[in-house]
């Protein structure tokens, strides 16, 4: 049942018929998904979508035709409360709180992983797609705002027909995984030249770093007891912990982010979780900057045009969402829906963080930046502060516990540095069950389309069937019944029975 009190999800569904331009690739005719509109969605119907291959762009909620689309995108979800940074996040995160400290600013740029660091692919290549079906949802019956956006951009809709809500009674199918990583043995593979590192082996350490390890051990041979008066030797404070903690117990996330600054620090930066809704006062004070800021960032980081970059554009994709907000009591405090995340720095916003918090997850929706502080990295800060927010709400509401980060594309360089963030599963596209990335790496070495999980158990619900009823008999037209039937098995059986369907 609903996790919330509201209305139920009440969608448009739009099979796919044509190939449109991939933004990854730039293939003119490479890229195809299925679609809904939705007019109003609850967090729990958007959270099963999801783990079914689903993925939202403002009101927009799409899915990869998996075997056809020229780049095929994994659902990929991190495991906060097993994540330990890696050694470029660390740096990262150590280069953030020298510049809050001392306003260092570090000389070069970074190279540990892409600047643009965050999940921008959710509005990357459905401009067309989506903008096509603004003009095909006739909305006027149930959105006057998505009327009032169209009216704007020049547009018209189609003449209005008489409409009908679907809700399927029942539906029959075989029972789907359960959601969680397979069981399967771990097959590492030497990466082809040019294809980035090995995901499946260890980080390279360096050797200046093998050598102090190697003096080190010399050293606690020839004194085991000295190895801490070692250490105060070079100048290092006295160790709080037993020279065991030490060595085995690295520095938590929260503690590399949230490491207290001296009193005359050189910057401030608060982070701001906000409601994406101009109902909430704090959103509609900050638009303004907001959005500058978002203009700023996809000209110069996207090499956008101005003009491309209207109010209109920036609410319909990133302030716009069908999820109703719910604060349930076992929830956390802040509710369900869809938020802003404002980083703050003396005063103004630098990046803003689009995020969905959902019953079991934190959603990574998009990320846009101030382009003159790229040299503090705020693409990879920003995920690893999601990952540590996800975690702190996870102390209140248990089984929300998971950090999904969009779509992983292992044919396109630029999106493989989600597979860093670990550990990490992708969802396999023909038995939506959880596969740790280090299980599917090799597969997606020899093939851009795999399915991960070779459970024979494990059925992909091909087929639901719909009793509604008076509606069929009226219909004559069998490809009616087929696209209700395709939206039945794409969207699955939870949801089916649950969403209401809009149809013309």
């Amino acid at each position: 049942g609903f996790l919330g009190w509201g209305s139920p999800s009440i969608v448009d569904y739009f099979p796919s018929e044509d190939f449109y331009r991939c933004g990854y690739c730039k293939n003119e005719s490479g890229s195809r998904s299925n679609g809904m509109w939705a007019h109003s969605m609850t967090v729990q119907d958007y959270q099963d979508l999801i783990d079914r291959g689903w993925r939202r762009s403002g009101k927009y909620v799409y899915k990869p035709v998996m075997n056809q689309t020229c780049c095929p995108q994994y659902t990929i979800r991190c495991r906060p409360l097993q994540f330990q940074p890696s050694k470029s996040h660390k740096k990262v995160l150590k280069k953030m709180l020298k510049f809050l400290a001392k306003g260092e600013v570090p000389k070069g740029s970074c190279e540990d992983e892409p600047i643009d660091s965050t999940m921008d692919d959710a509005v990357a290549g459905d401009f067309a797609l989506i903008n096509k079906l603004d003009i095909q949802c006739d909305l006027k019956t149930l959105s006057d705002d998505v009327k009032e956006s169209l009216e704007s951009e020049g547009k018209n809709s189609k003449k209005e027909e008489p409409h009908e809500l679907l809700q399927a009674q029942d539906s029959v199918g075989e029972k789907l995984g359960s959601g969680e990583p397979s069981h399967s043995v771990k097959v590492h593979t030497v990466p082809k030249p040019g294809k980035g590192a090995d995901l499946s082996k260890p980080p390279c350490r360096k050797a200046k770093e093998i050598r102090k390890e190697r003096k080190r051990l010399k050293r606690m041979q020839q004194n085991p007891a000295g190895e801490i008066e070692g250490f105060q030797a070079q100048g290092h404070p006295p160790s709080l912990f037993p020279p065991k903690a030490k060595s085995n117990q690295p520095k938590s996330l929260e503690d590399l982010i949230f490491e207290s600054l001296p009193e005359n620090a050189s910057h401030k930066l608060e982070v701001r979780l906000v409601p994406a809704s101009f109902e909430d006062p704090e959103f509609k004070s900050s638009f303004s900057q907001s959005f500058s800021l978002y203009v700023k960032y996809q000209v110069a980081i996207h090499q956008d045009l101005p003009d491309e970059c209207g109010k209109t554009e920036f609410t319909r994709f990133l302030c716009s969402s069908p999820l109703e907000a719910e604060t349930p009591p076992n929830g956390p405090d802040c509710g369900y829906g869809s938020f802003h995340q404002q980083y703050w720095l003396d005063g103004k916003i630098i990046a803003v963080g689009v995020i969905d918090i959902l019953p079991n997850c934190v959603s990574s929706v998009y990320l846009y930046y101030d382009p003159d502080y790229s040299f503090l990295s705020l693409g990879v800060y920003s995920a690893l502060r999601e990952i540590a927010f996800t975690r702190q709400l996870h102390e209140k509401t248990s089984q929300l516990s998971y950090y999904y980060m969009g779509f992983y594309i292992h044919s396109c360089p630029k999106m493989k540095y989600k597979g860093q963030y670990r550990p990490s599963d992708l969802l396999c596209p023909e038995t939506y069950v959880w596969v740790p990335i280090e299980q599917c790496l090799p597969s997606l070495e020899n093939s851009k389309y795999c399915r991960f999980n070779q459970d024979p158990e494990a059925v992909f619900h091909k087929r639901a069937i719909m009793p509604y009823g008076v509606y069929k008999k009226q219909q004559k037209d069998p490809s009616e019944e087929a696209a209700v039937l395709q939206y039945a098995s794409l969207v699955g059986q939870k949801c089916s029975e649950r969403m209401l369907l809009f149809r013309n």
